[in-house]
């Protein structure tokens, strides 16, 4: 199921930045306007799957015609020159099978001795690594 909302793109110096004024002012960038599209896609998707892993209800969107570049950009203090609002849209279920939940394979060296002691623990490689890895990434 898609999700649409609408995103003001605002051009920079050095690219494009994004903002979903539905969202809570969520944001990001892109040196190009293609890249800032492809970012504001993976900010939304992330977003909202964040919002269904803590199920949350997304907010509602606004339609296109009801947002006012001008009373963003006046709120980020933003200039409108080359400015303009469009509609981001992404099937969040689709876009975190491939993105978000998607495994992917590392090789890697322990010491024999720690993998011994691991298999007689009965230990699972995989999901040790993933809790330590998230646990450093948290931190």
């Amino acid at each position: 199921m898609l999700s649409i909302y609408p995103a003001c793109f605002f051009k920079e110096d050095d690219g494009y930045s994004v903002v979903f004024p539905d969202l809570n002012w969520l944001s990001t960038c892109g040196e190009t306007e293609s890249e800032a599209l492809e970012m504001a896609i993976d900010c939304l998707a992330g977003y909202l799957f964040d919002l269904r892993m803590d199920e949350e209800e997304p907010p509602k969107a606004s339609a296109l015609s009801d947002i006012s570049l001008e009373a963003v950009a006046a709120e980020l203090e933003a200039d409108t020159t080359g400015a303009f609002v469009n509609m981001v849209s992404v099937d969040v279920a689709e876009y975190a099978k491939e993105h978000f939940e998607k495994s992917v394979r590392k090789t890697l060296s322990i010491p024999a001795w720690l993998n011994i002691a691991a298999k007689e623990k009965h230990i699972n490689f995989s999901q040790t690594l993933q809790e330590a890895l998230i646990a450093k990434v948290r931190a």
